[in-house]
């Protein structure tokens, strides 16, 4: 008898156990605004980026890339993080993309992303101290 008590004890101490995450995630509700701890009023991707095909997100993908590492870099440059610095409009990186990569191959693209993405962590720790600095990190 003592065993079977203890089976169903363990049981019921697994059962609740399990219960406690899924009663977790149903209050949870995904929601697709836009809300940032610092610079709230970023600039939105240009709509087109919204609109490609899953199956080239790379080229979305690229330009993001292209965003970061030229804002990192611009930040290092200027040793300023102000909002407007660290988040300008995306017609520099989207410039950048259509003049050099849109007619690209997909695996080009992704060397690009590679390029840029080196680029951004080069300068990432120094823009990190100059933003933290500001309060903008």
């Amino acid at each position: 008898m003592n065993s079977a008590r203890l089976t169903l004890a363990l049981i019921a101490l697994a059962v609740s156990l399990l219960a406690v995450p899924a009663l977790a995630e149903r209050n949870m509700v995904p929601t697709l605004d836009r809300s940032f701890d610092v610079c709230a009023d970023r600039p939105t991707e240009p709509a087109w980026m919204h609109e490609i095909p899953l199956r080239q997100a790379y080229q979305r993908v690229l330009v993001q890339d292209i965003y970061r590492a030229q804002n990192l870099e611009r930040v290092v440059e200027i040793g300023n993080c102000d909002c407007a610095t660290r988040f300008p409009s995306w017609d520099a990186a989207e410039a950048v993309f259509r003049e050099r990569y849109a007619s690209d191959e997909r695996w080009e693209m992704l060397e690009a992303s590679d390029a840029y993405n080196s680029r951004a962590n080069d300068v990432r720790l120094a823009a990190k101290a100059i933003c933290e600095a500001a309060g903008n990190w």
